[in-house]
């Protein structure tokens, strides 16, 4: 993009930001001509943010005044975020603890967009080596282990779709790449409870996943310890999937899982 094209751009992120915080302090909807006018723009160039904000649902008109209106949507969206804000600060005492326990980095990871979302990363002090998990960083479903947690609400027609939609790229000879073979991983996965990364996403590097269930008996998210391979050995999980599997009974039930135990 060019320097023009980006100054340009910017200009119209920052109209249509300021379109969506007028309409936002309007207590009834507003017709073209008086929202062009408030906000000192040209009628034509309010229409098409206006046309742009109808075609993705955050704003409406009505049809007996062709007046326009905000919709409820931004509230799901910050809704949306209130959740995760609230999930990230409901486990991260017990995160911490895991990772001063493990010595190894911990993370907390949430569905979006048929990705895996990052959405708190404790690493434990003292580790050379570490992992690269970072909060906002995005990793795919398929070969990660938090992602494979996720997978599990899927049906096989949404796992047809994810397939269709992304693919299954390959990362590391590792990687699953076949509809057969991620089933066939989903189906360990349900039945073991938790979910192994064995390189598959980057070389040297494995994790442990467990999921965190909400009343509704679906996986909301899941938690993970990551680390080089060199250290996350069989030794180490043999050692330490006990304690998070309590960890992931405790977790799901503050978020109202009533199972005693995490679904095996």
């Amino acid at each position: 993009m060019k320097s023009g094209d980006a100054i340009s751009s910017n200009q119209s992120s920052e109209k249509l930001l300021k379109l969506l915080e007028f309409l936002s302090t309007q207590g009834e909807p507003l017709r073209l001509i008086d929202i062009a006018k408030a906000l000192d723009m040209n009628s034509s160039t309010v229409l098409r943010f206006l046309t742009t904000l109808i075609n993705n649902d955050y704003v409406a008109q009505e049809p007996e005044t062709s007046k326009y209106y905000l919709t409820y949507k931004l509230c799901a969206l910050g809704q949306q975020i209130k959740g995760h804000k609230q999930l990230s600060t409901t486990t991260a005492p017990y995160l911490q603890e895991l990772a001063r326990n493990v010595g190894e980095t911990c993370c907390l990871a949430i569905n979006q967009g048929n990705q895996v979302v990052y959405i708190d990363v404790v690493e434990s002090p003292g580790q050379i080596v570490k992992a690269m998990q970072r909060i906002g960083h995005i990793a795919p479903l398929h070969c990660t282990g938090i992602g494979k947690l996720l997978l599990t609400n899927y049906s096989e027609e949404q796992i047809d779709a994810l397939i269709a939609h992304t693919g299954l790229t390959r990362y590391t000879d590792k990687t699953i790449t076949t509809k057969e073979e991620l089933l066939k991983e989903l189906a360990l996965v349900k039945s073991r409870g938790y979910a192994y990364d064995n390189e598959e996403c980057e070389l040297g590097t494995r994790c442990v996943s467990f999921p965190i269930y909400d009343y509704s008996d679906r996986v909301i998210a899941g938690f993970s310890v990551t680390g080089p391979s060199v250290r996350l050995n069989d030794e180490f999980f043999e050692k330490w999937i006990p304690y998070m599997h309590n960890l992931s009974i405790k977790l799901s039930h503050l978020f109202g899982y009533q199972n005693l135990s995490v679904k095996n």
